[in-house]
């Protein structure tokens, strides 16, 4: 093979000694085997360094490298495979790096502040959107001319299409950091701003979406939280016993309608099958957050997948004049804060069909994909189990015996440093229960009502242009301006971007 005379004259030239690039008697060991192909295939790879049409920015939100670890063995199990060695669609993106999370204020953040770096490139407190690092928590009045400028505003201005497409509401901290400057990410209806805030003049986060002043506004807008634009007056279409929750009694959908005549507001799966490709498009498919993928079949009007609304959100953006794209995996944060192991883990494999989806459907040349999170969460994947244990199970170790703790229970590989698992007292034996259920609870140390975020380093994962500047450690503010520097024209060879 030509690629394998390369490499071997490489090793003789680097170390000067022909016995270095000597066949080792385990040259025929499988896993040698392998990680040689995967070396030739790397030494293959080449950054692509012309402009990035279009943007597509996947965020797991709450998805640490534990997640992913744990998400790609759920993943190759539940297909009836070798878990451990299984590659996901996101595994298979080309560069890589370390992301650090800390917010301007806190150690472990939240996603507010987080997706503003991302969308924005600084980084501000917990629970601020759009804002810069001098506006404080509920400061209404001190976060005037504070509003930093996102990625999606610019590329409004550009010309360019713009969607935001999540499971969460479309209103929750990550999806709103495209849209939104507000001193407090709860603020996302007007009953829930302040009596202060709403005297100094601040709007909520779903008024601000549907007046948001850029361009001809976002034109996909895909995700749950149709009570935030309800008033509450008015019964939800699916959910006939619940009202909206605005108390100023403005009904935005209809109001995002009188701004977009040509557009289509939707709230099933029906009319999400009926979508052609005329924008805008406002879709809010359930009152809160959408169903759980697992549980999605159980919703009673039918509501889109992850997969499903992103590849829709391409088809309506795709163009000559270029897209940005957010998506968001909301719900694998919501499953942890629960300490529920089995719904985040399929949370985080429908986001990897997703990826898998795009990565078969865009032109690498032109169109940068990033996957990444916003935050971790203090999920642990721990025990010595065996290969092929499964995930969600009790820890068998490499001798084939069931692990026991020192109460003489036995405990699970997956678990939470705190959370609603955790009791006061003895440790109930999770051996009584199946733990591979939906319903389980994973268990934990420390009792909270809902588990925290983790402070840990994220991972972020990237192809198409301008990717391969994704290496090392980089701070998560970086990820914008790797963004909007992929989206300018690249410079000449004489006029290269400053490190």
């Amino acid at each position: 093979m030509l690629m394998r005379a390369v490499l071997t004259t490489a090793l003789v030239g680097l170390s000067g000694h022909a016995s270095v690039a000597q066949e080792p008697p385990q040259a025929a060991d499988s896993y040698f085997v392998e990680a040689r192909a995967d070396l030739e295939a790397r030494l293959r790879t080449q950054p692509v360094t012309g402009p990035a049409r279009n943007i597509i920015l996947f965020i797991g939100d709450g998805m640490g490298v534990s997640t992913l670890t744990a998400a790609r063995i759920h993943q190759g199990q539940g297909a009836g495979r070798d878990g451990e060695s299984t590659w996901t669609a996101m595994d298979r993106l080309p560069y890589s790096a370390l992301v650090r999370t800390y917010s301007h204020d806190a150690q472990v953040s939240d996603s507010a502040p987080t997706a503003t770096a991302m969308v924005a490139g600084v980084k501000t407190r917990n629970d601020i959107i759009g804002l810069d690092q001098t506006v404080a928590l509920n400061d209404c009045e001190g976060s005037r001319g504070r509003e930093v400028v996102s990625i999606f505003a610019q590329a409004e201005a550009a010309g360019l299409r713009t969607g935001v497409v999540s499971t969460a509401r479309i209103t929750h901290a990550t999806p709103a950091a495209a849209f939104a400057h507000i001193a407090n990410r709860d603020w996302e209806n007007s009953s829930e701003l302040p009596a202060e805030a709403r005297a100094a003049g601040c709007i909520d986060i779903a008024r601000q979406m549907v007046e948001w002043p850029h361009g001809d506004g976002l034109d996909v807008i895909l995700g749950g939280g149709r009570a935030q634009f309800l008033p509450d007056t008015a019964y939800d279409p699916e959910d006939l016993q619940s009202r909206g929750l605005r108390d100023d009694g403005r009904d935005l959908t209809q109001e995002w309608r009188a701004r977009h005549p040509q557009g289509r507001y939707i709230w099933n799966a029906g009319q999400f099958a009926e979508l052609a490709t005329a924008r805008p498009v406002l879709g809010l498919f359930e009152r809160d957050h959408m169903e759980f993928e697992a549980l999605r079949d159980q919703d009673s009007a039918g509501e889109p997948s992850l997969t499903e609304m992103t590849l829709k959100a391409i088809d309506l953006l795709d163009g000559d004049d270029g897209y940005v794209l957010m998506v968001e995996a909301g719900r694998i944060d919501h499953a942890h804060h629960l300490g529920g192991a089995a719904l985040a883990l399929s949370e985080t494999v429908e986001l990897d069909r997703a990826v898998a989806a795009v990565m078969a459907r865009v032109d690498l040349s032109d169109t940068l994909v990033i996957v990444t999170a916003d935050h971790s969460h203090n999920f642990t994947m721990a025990g010595y189990p065996q290969r092929g244990n499964p995930i969600l199970g009790l820890v068998v170790d490499v001798d084939g015996r069931q692990a026991q703790a020192r109460d003489g229970h036995p405990y699970t590989t997956l678990g939470y440093a705190n959370g609603p698992g955790a009791v006061i007292g003895a440790r109930p034996d999770p051996g009584a229960s199946d733990t591979t259920s939906l319903e389980y609870r994973q268990q934990s140390l420390v009792p909270l009502g809902s588990a925290s975020h983790g402070g840990e380093d994220v991972a972020v994962r990237a192809a198409g242009p301008w990717a391969h500047l994704f290496q090392g450690t980089i701070e998560q503010h970086l990820i914008y301006h790797v963004m909007a520097w992929a989206m300018q024209q690249p410079p000449s060879n004489d006029e290269q971007p400053n490190d």
